[in-house]
């Protein structure tokens, strides 16, 4: 009696660790799956936080963005009127310039009404002259420079030696 008990007690004390084993094996089966619904949820925790996280963050940068563009159009604004400034200044200082030159250089009402007065006076004596003979045509001709007239051909001859001609354009 005592051989066929300890093949009993062997096969036993087998079957029993092949027991414990699928035991621990379903144990350790349920504890990875347990685990892999704590690593999906832990993901989609972890997820959930990153993407709060960037959206705070993108907010914050979204609100520095339009307050740089408030900026940015503020000094636009500033930049436009300085422009505008400086141009309405450099042209009435330009306007100013040519008026101190004009001023400078033009002559006064009362000496261009003395010089339209002269004007005046020195047409009319040329009128004079030129009904008086200043439209001659006089001028020195030939080699020893002597002095020549413009006469008409086909005008009369007077004098009594019939030695003067009518001057042209008379």
């Amino acid at each position: 009696m005592s051989a066929v008990p300890p093949v009993e007690d062997e096969g036993v004390k087998l079957g029993m660790l092949l027991e414990a084993a699928h035991s621990q094996q379903a144990l350790i089966g349920s504890g990875i799956e347990q685990l892999q619904a704590l690593v999906h949820g832990l993901d989609e925790i972890v997820r959930a936080q990153i993407r709060r996280t960037l959206v705070e963050e993108l907010g914050g940068v979204c609100d520095q963005a339009q307050r740089a563009v408030t900026v940015l159009r503020t000094v636009e604004g500033a930049a436009r009127l300085r422009c505008l400034r400086l141009t309405v200044l450099m042209t009435l200082l330009s306007a100013a310039g040519s008026a101190g030159v004009a001023c400078w250089w033009l002559p006064s009402h009362a000496q261009m009404m003395l010089l339209r007065t002269q004007r005046d006076a020195m047409r009319a004596e040329i009128a004079a002259l030129g009904a008086s003979g200043g439209k001659i045509d006089l001028r020195r001709c030939g080699s020893d420079q002597r002095w020549c007239v413009r006469v008409e051909r086909q005008g009369p001859v007077y004098g009594p030696d019939s030695d003067f001609l009518v001057v042209k354009g008379y």
